[in-house]
């Protein structure tokens, strides 16, 4: 009797089974619904272009936060609640894809970039290099860290912080398909003399060489050799001031040595100021912005 009861019950599941696939039984055809292939599944796709203003527009609007506030000679970082309702576009320059740039993007439009702060990996996976979104900026926050304008929520009381997934995913959506071809990067000599306007672009600094390069040394050591802030080792390079390469402990090249030679690095151009000296912070986004001749 047992084995009939076995034989009987693995009939009926065999049936339930079967019927489940082949595409006759209404409730499942019911739960399961096709992919919607034309729209982003990410963000928030009911937002509609309204108000967009540029990225040099915004930082103009609140000049008075954006670079922080001097009192006499004392400097600190500012922010602000935005109220107004407006957006800005831009395309996807930086973004954590190399490891380097943490739970942040920068974004570009044809007069400036900014930093968005976001408390959240992997965000490479949907905010690709040179995809274009929309940011609905009211209930966001604006402001500075060290000079360099950024937008997300209230740190440490006055400094700019990262604001939550959720709060991201209700303030951005993606437009169109992304286009690497539309970041191409600035030239850095070109535009370092004026770091409020050109801050968090993508630039590329050209003929260079590193000053601790020994053919050893590695871009961000972990063995206490190098000072590290924050995780991140400051390389400087030589013949330049106020101008490091910023290379995190956690970047897929952070333990590549780096080139005795010449050659070319690109990245995010951030902006540091501390005890009134600003500093170039230029940010690699991936191995392949370290480009350097192979021979002596």
């Amino acid at each position: 009797m047992k084995s009939i009861k076995y034989i009987l019950t693995a009939a009926v599941v065999a049936m339930t089974m079967t019927s489940c696939m082949d595409g006759n039984d209404k409730l499942t055809n019911d739960d399961w619904k096709a992919p919607n292939l034309t729209v982003a599944p990410y963000g928030n796709n009911d937002l509609q272009e309204t108000n967009v203003i540029t990225i040099a527009e915004l930082k103009t609007k609140f000049a008075d936060v954006v670079f922080g506030t001097t009192t006499g000679s004392t400097y600190s970082d500012a922010n602000k609640l935005i109220e107004e309702d407006i957006q800005i576009k831009g395309r996807i320059t930086g973004n954590d894809i190399g490891g380097n740039i943490y739970k942040q993007i920068a974004i570009q439009d044809e007069t400036a970039a900014i930093i968005i702060c976001i408390n959240q990996g992997g965000l490479n996976g949907y905010l690709a290099l040179g995809q274009e979104i929309l940011v609905n900026l009211k209930g966001l926050y604006i402001g500075c860290y060290g000079k360099q304008p950024e937008i997300g929520t209230v740190y440490n009381v006055t400094s700019i912080g990262r604001m939550n997934q959720e709060v991201w995913n209700e303030h951005f959506k993606i437009l169109g398909v992304n286009n690497i071809q539309e970041v191409e990067p600035v030239d850095f000599d070109d535009i370092k003399n004026d770091a409020d306007a050109n801050c968090a672009k993508l630039v590329t600094i050209k003929d260079i060489e590193m000053a601790d390069a020994d053919g050893s040394a590695v871009w961000a050591p972990t063995d206490g050799s190098v000072y590290l802030l924050a995780g991140c080792a400051n390389r400087n390079i030589k013949g330049r001031s106020n101008v490091v390469i910023r290379t995190s402990t956690y970047a897929d090249f952070a333990g590549i040595a780096m080139p005795s030679t010449k050659g070319s690095i690109t990245g995010i151009a951030t902006r540091y100021y501390n005890k009134g000296t600003d500093t170039w912070q230029i940010l690699c986004r991936r191995t392949s912005d370290l480009q350097f001749s192979t021979a002596n």
